[in-house]
């Protein structure tokens, strides 16, 4: 039986700012339909790592292949047609647009077709029947014909995510999804991603450790811009040098 090849595989990834070395020669795989969880104090090197892997910095040493295709010097739109897709720290929706536009207009650019004709394309209605399937699976179908600005902060990261998913990625790279959420919102954001997986793979960065143990299947520590550990949720836990520099030996940590 052949052996699964990663869907996402870093080898020693290394990004330089001058002096400071931000990632310093970085190894980090994720399989099919894994969701691993990125995690490191403040300056550890997460915010460049992803800037990477999504195409947004190029690297200064080491390589990116996605799905077995050396992807290191391809600009995002040219990975994201060949199946990656990110959401930001901060959301990034067109605030003008209407939630349900924001959705479609996902979906066409997926689909190749320009945006000179939006005007057209807004009306087509498999566009939106598409496009409120997608809406209904993350719960804004209530919400479709609203402005995206005058959304919660809940929902905009709903539909973030619901734009992101527009692509039908490969391998999704989630930047903090929880931010700025509420307990009853976060538990909201879990649940939907818990609803998800296995469908792709997923590069989680995330502060909030509950988030993390709560979705990861395997989490990679940096430190210093370096892997510290790579491991199941349970074994990250129990990691002394992982505890030492970052989750601390807290009993909630240990739990």
């Amino acid at each position: 039986m052949a052996a699964i090849e990663p869907l996402l595989r870093v080898e020693r990834l290394t990004k330089r700012f001058g002096g400071l070395v931000a990632t310093d020669g970085v190894d980090l795989d994720i399989m099919p339909g894994e969701v691993h969880a990125l995690i490191g104090p403040n300056g550890a090197g997460k915010t460049t790592l992803i800037g990477q892997v999504s195409g947004e910095l190029r690297p200064d040493g080491g390589r990116i292949l996605l799905d077995g295709r050396d992807v290191t010097h391809l600009p995002p739109h040219r990975r994201s047609h060949l199946g990656l897709a990110r959401s930001f720290q901060i959301t990034s929706v067109f605030a003008d647009f209407s939630v349900l536009d924001n959705v479609t207009l996902a979906i066409q650019a997926h689909d190749g077709h320009s945006f000179r004709f939006w005007a057209d394309a807004s009306r087509d209605p498999r566009l939106n029947g598409r496009g409120e399937t997608l809406l209904q699976a993350h719960h804004l179908d209530a919400r479709s014909s609203a402005l995206a600005g005058a959304l919660s902060h809940g929902e905009r990261r709903q539909l973030e995510l619901a734009v992101a998913l527009a692509s039908q990625p490969k391998l999704l790279l989630l930047d903090e999804p929880t931010a700025g959420m509420g307990p009853e919102e976060s538990q909201q954001m879990i649940a939907r991603l818990k609803a998800l997986r296995g469908r792709f793979g997923v590069l989680l960065v995330e502060h909030d450790m509950e988030t993390v143990f709560a979705l990861a299947d395997r989490i990679t520590v940096l430190a210093s811009g370096r892997v510290l550990a790579t491991g199941d949720p349970s074994a990250i836990r129990n990691d002394p040098a992982v505890r030492a520099a970052y989750l601390g030996d807290d009993d909630d940590v240990a739990a």
